[in-house]
């Protein structure tokens, strides 16, 4: 996932980006430097983690966390 495509899916979902960083568990600043691709203390490279992708096309989805099924027999 790019930063164009990060912040493009955060719009698309009509969340602030403290309200993505809800969504997502993760911080506002974390939001930040992965929309800018880049961190904001020392400019060094933000590479944006599967799980993070994974997750906004999760919540983009509307899907639920998983839970095992429990067999009751």
């Amino acid at each position: 996932m790019t930063p164009d495509e990060f912040k493009a899916w955060r719009k698309t979902m009509g969340f602030t980006q403290t309200e993505a960083g809800k969504a997502l568990g993760i911080t506002k600043w974390a939001v930040e430097n992965y929309e800018r691709g880049s961190r904001r203390e020392d400019d060094r490279p933000v590479i944006i983690p599967r799980s993070i992708a994974l997750a906004c096309r999760a919540i983009f989805l509307g899907l639920e966390p998983w839970r095992p099924e429990i067999n009751q027999n």
